[in-house]
């Protein structure tokens, strides 16, 4: 199909500015794999995608503006956008891009920062205050019950001396019936007897 010289120039003008673009995005994903440090072993995966994305987009762009026929100046459009753009735009969007993850480093950079003086270090200073504030408790709570004891102390010792007088008759009604009873001698014996069956019964047998 023949086209017209307008229709022409307009697909070379489509061509040159799909140049420019590739060189844009070549550039783009340079700068931004050597300032994230991408793996070596990963760059030519990266460019090979990156050279069939753009034979995808020039072809969908020479589709609209020429039914996808390609000629002669279609490359040299293609040329000129390139050599066009690393000759005149190459440097500023360079800086651009590295500008723009700068920008965005120093955004992280400055997120964190804010979020630690805002969110960590009051927690951190709450966290202090409360570790104090119970070793405080502590303190004051043992320091309270020592008081307690001391002050406790001389009713102990008065209502001891009162109650030991009341005490010794009932001991002494006490220990005449225990031994009567002979309650350690019956102890012992069953103990004894305990311990002479659990070797009878559960003993090794020579």
């Amino acid at each position: 199909m023949n086209l017209s010289l307008s229709e022409q120039w307009l697909t070379m003008s489509l061509m040159l500015l799909s140049g420019i673009g590739m060189g844009i995005v070549f550039d783009g994903y340079r700068v931004v794999s050597h300032e994230l440090r991408f793996a070596k072993w990963t760059l030519p995966v990266f460019d090979l995608l990156y050279w069939a994305a753009a034979t995808l987009v020039v072809f969908q762009v020479l589709s609209a503006g020429n039914n996808g026929e390609v000629r002669a100046y279609v490359f040299l459009g293609l040329a000129l956008g390139v050599i066009v753009y690393f000759l005149l735009l190459s440097r500023a969007v360079i800086a651009t891009v590295r500008w723009t993850i700068g920008a965005v480093r120093y955004l992280i950079g400055l997120f964190i920062k804010l979020f630690h003086i805002f969110i960590i270090r009051p927690l951190l200073i709450l966290y202090k205050l409360c570790k104090v504030l119970l070793g405080f408790l502590l303190a004051l709570t043992i320091f309270c019950y020592k008081i307690v004891l001391q002050l406790i102390r001389p009713f102990w010792l008065l209502t001891r001396w009162i109650i030991k007088p009341l005490l010794r008759p009932l001991m002494n009604w006490l220990t005449p019936i225990v031994a009567r009873w002979r309650i350690g001698e019956k102890t012992a014996n069953a103990v004894n007897k305990t311990a002479a069956w659990w070797k009878r019964t559960f003993g090794r047998k020579t």
